[in-house]
């Protein structure tokens, strides 16, 4: 089939990923209402076309955490990464570096730190899952720095899981259990099931070796859902960062007092995300927190985002509402379960050519230069508070 679009490749993807692992990425918490929220929101977002403005030479080229990226996007951690292609970590990162774009590999990755280390030249980033087992976390981060990671990326928003109802139908496992169904679904992904029987990553890569009493990977996953943190604090943020020693990224704010805490924590940038919509069903999207965020905290630490990005002008309009760059999650793994590797490129080409389509068409040839300017008023969200809350005020006043 001719690949025009993201949803090109997400059909696509459809027809040749196990139904667990496809509904996995397609799919948000309880009734999925902020998962959708999160695309229909962009998209009634407008743009302001302008003419006869010189439109040549154009720029789409940023720096994201003071690194060069050739676009404002990165690839957003994602888990299960390897269940969508085999070895489908490495083959996205090698696809993010050839792009020049930064890749992000979850905690929960099927293929290793130190397995995506082995084949790619540019730093990474690492994001991590605070678990129970604190020294585990510990060596976790100390394996991320050892592999030369630039970046953490601490999830903030998943000290327990959102209950996601199509993982509970389809009886989600790593592998797949023999059922007569699944047996049945496998059948028909001849391309999924010749790529696992040539890769020896089939679990967990991150993880496996940690925990001695799991024998098989089902009680790995059931180790792991049991070992999410519900205590975790901003108390414990000056311990990573400590251990860490690099630049540190938090990930999951939605609210401009969290953005307001995790600046004071030393965050180095925060990204505004509800995690896809599969974590609290009901939260706001991720373009519409962004506005207040970006006030409330957006002249002191770079401000980034995940949710709903399918295309370029997503990028463009995320941009203009102050991000500095927009992360990719589902687009690129729709690419990857389609093509693999080249699904991804081709993922990253779609999205850099309509960005910078757009870009263009809204009179600019400068990332650098767009500001809410491009988008048709009324349209769009805007800060619905001052810039700095009054707890901020008073934190100011006391030192």
């Amino acid at each position: 089939m001719t690949i025009t679009c993201i949803a090109d490749l997400q059909r696509l993807a459809r027809r040749r990923v196990p139904k667990m692992f496809y509904d996995y990425v397609d799919s948000g918490s309880w009734t999925e209402s902020t998962y959708r929220a999160n695309e229909a929101d962009l998209a009634t977002i407008g743009l302001r076309q302008r003419v006869m403005v010189d439109m040549d030479n154009r720029r789409l080229a940023t720096r994201l955490l003071g690194e060069e990226a050739s676009m404002p996007v990165a690839i957003a951690p994602t888990g299960l990464t390897g269940m969508q292609h085999a070895d489908g970590e490495i083959l996205a990162a090698r696809a993010a570096e050839r792009f020049g774009i930064p890749f992000t590999l979850s905690t929960m990755s099927i293929c290793s730190i130190e397995d995506v280390a082995e084949h790619v030249s540019r730093p990474f980033w690492f994001q991590l899952y605070v678990m129970r087992d604190r020294d585990y976390i510990g060596r976790l981060i100390d394996r991320a720095r050892a592999a030369g990671c630039s970046a953490l990326v601490l999830t903030a928003d998943l000290q327990i899981l959102g209950q996601r109802h199509k993982d509970i139908r389809n009886g989600l496992s790593v592998p797949p259990k023999p059922t007569p169904r699944n047996l049945l679904d496998l059948a028909t992904k001849w391309r999924w099931c010749l790529g696992m029987a040539r890769t020896r990553r089939h679990t967990f890569g991150n993880i496996a070796g940690h925990v001695k009493d799991a024998t098989n990977l089902r009680e790995l996953s059931a180790w792991t859902a049991s070992q999410f943190d519900p205590s975790l604090s901003w108390d414990d943020v000056k311990w990573i960062k400590e251990r860490w020693g690099g630049k540190l990224v938090i990930k999951g704010i939605m609210e401009p007092e969290d953005a307001e805490l995790a600046v004071e924590a030393g965050a180095d940038a925060i990204v505004v995300s509800n995690h896809g919509g599969r974590q609290l069903d009901g939260a706001s999207s991720s373009i519409q927190a962004l506005p207040d965020v970006v006030a409330a905290v957006g002249q002191r630490t770079e401000v980034h985002m995940d949710g709903g990005i399918r295309s370029g002008q997503d990028v463009l309009k995320a941009v203009a509402l102050g991000a500095r760059g927009a992360h990719i999650g589902r687009a690129f793994l729709y690419g990857l379960g389609a093509m693999g590797e080249a699904g991804v490129d081709e993922c990253l080409r779609i999205i850099h050519k309509e960005l910078d389509t757009s870009l263009a068409l809204c009179g600019l040839r400068d990332i650098a230069d767009v500001d809410t300017g491009v988008l048709r008023p009324g349209s769009f969200p805007t800060p619905s508070r001052p810039v700095h809350s009054e707890r901020l005020a008073e934190v100011e006043v006391a030192r």
